[in-house]
């Protein structure tokens, strides 16, 4: 997108096209504005569209610009903290509902996948997070008892178990989650947004919001050539907001976080390493994620940035990992690489706001894009139909508090990757 061919690498290249959209020019009217098209818009206009109500998107670039179009594409259950801590952090009533929503929301991207026909290379074998030494286990250890605890269907795996998925004995055992898979993360997002056509939605890419107003109970949205006017707005941009509701970002820290595709592996290689096709993470602090494509790359990836000094260093890291880990596999080639931010909140969890009468809006996913905002579209549109009181939300109306020293954190993100990468993964079985 944008000739850039870092900003989506090998999603753009392999994702079916698509729909045909226009920029918005003149004036049109809708019930609902939907500001972003990524996965909260898309699963926001598809449901509502889908319940009889007219729904327009509003995209400042295309669609899947976002987080939608970077992600390394796994479908997992769950935030990044554990499930306890959830509920200490939001209290029981939001914190169960919560977890309850997010434990789904694997279910639902896949059925959401089989309904629509969505070409977006899924599969469905669930994820395995995989423990680095001791301290990485325990990790392990704990998520499983909890997890367990609340009746999901999850497997603590040993070290022997462990390197008979993953095709390394790099790891201390995994946490294989059986709700979860992964996905062709473009492909997905161009499938909603086929979806919500075919369902009767309006979606304008090339059209950035440039001001919103309220003109009695009606809202007034406006881009460079055009203007919706609407009930309600949804503002559906995250990590990537501009605009009017540039304050979004203000309350995230943005973390970059890199990938890069090898060649097609050979068969023999691939039934090797990830043989049922798992997504994989670890417990590292800079964490390592990697999975395969339908066509047998493997996408392999870090936190970091690819401009400037860590292009090459992280690339090199890249290289020395896959050796490590896998020393089958030989000399690898990259064929593409992009990388994108995630948007991170103080504790990890994302947020509702209430940003003014009749505009709503979720966000803050901490880099578990895709069963979150698909879900959590779905919640904004049975909001807006009355199926969703707002006292029956997942999650309670905050305001948008503005992290401190976000540009210095950023920097410590970014520099720190680099320079974990710049000397890790160097000796053999090291990773």
């Amino acid at each position: 997108m944008q000739n850039d061919p870092r900003s989506h690498g090998l999603w753009e290249r392999t994702a079916p096209a698509a729909p045909p959209t226009t920029a918005l020019a003149g004036s049109v009217r809708a019930d609902v504005v939907i500001v972003g098209a990524g996965y909260t818009g898309l699963s926001a206009a598809l449901h509502l569209a889908e319940s009889g109500v007219d729904a327009v998107v509003v995209e400042a670039v295309e669609i899947g610009f976002g987080g939608a179009g970077r992600n390394v594409g796994l479908v997992n259950a769950g935030m990044w903290v554990m499930p306890d801590q959830l509920v200490s952090t939001l209290g029981p009533v939001y914190g169960e509902r919560l977890i309850e929503l997010l434990g789904n929301a694997p279910r639902a991207v896949f059925d959401l996948i089989t309904k629509h026909g969505i070409a977006c290379e899924d599969e469905r074998a669930g994820t395995l997070h995989c423990g680095v030494g001791e301290a990485g286990l325990r990790e392990l250890e704990q998520r499983a008892a909890i997890w367990q605890k609340r009746g999901a269907p999850v497997r603590l795996l040993d070290a022997r178990e462990t390197a008979e998925k993953v095709g390394t004995t790099a790891y201390t055992g995994s946490l294989l989650d059986r709700r979860a898979g992964t996905i062709q993360p473009l492909a997905y997002a161009r499938g909603l947004a086929t979806a919500a056509i075919a369902a009767g939605a309006r979606i304008f890419t090339g059209s950035p919001v440039q001001s919103a107003s309220q003109t009695g109970t009606k809202w007034e949205v406006k881009t460079p050539n055009g203007s919706v006017t609407a009930d309600w707005v949804l503002v559906a941009t995250d990590a990537y907001s501009i605009g009017p509701w540039v304050r979004l970002r203000t309350e995230q820290v943005h973390l970059p976080y890199f990938n890069l595709a090898t060649e097609p592996l050979s068969e023999a290689m691939q039934k090797a390493i990830l043989p049922e096709r798992q997504g994989v993470w670890d417990t590292k602090s800079v964490l390592s994620s990697y999975r395969f494509d339908r066509q047998g790359r493997l996408v392999f990836g870090s936190v970091g940035a690819l401009r400037g000094t860590g292009t090459a260093v992280h690339r090199a890291w890249a290289q020395r990992s896959l050796a490590a880990l896998f020393p089958q596999l030989g000399p690898v080639r990259f064929e593409a690489e992009w990388y994108g931010q995630i948007g991170m909140t103080s504790d990890n969890l994302p947020r509702f706001h209430r940003l003014d009468r009749n505009v709503i809006a979720f966000s803050g996913y901490n880099g578990r894009g895709i069963a979150p905002g698909t879900v959590l579209g779905r919640c904004l549109a049975q909001h807006i139909t009355g199926k969703l009181p707002e006292a029956e939300m997942p999650l309670p109306n905050t305001p948008v508090e503005t992290v401190s020293a976000r540009a210095m954190r950023e920097a410590v993100y970014e520099y720190g990757a680099q320079a974990t990468h710049l000397v890790g993964a160097r000796l053999p079985g090291r990773i």
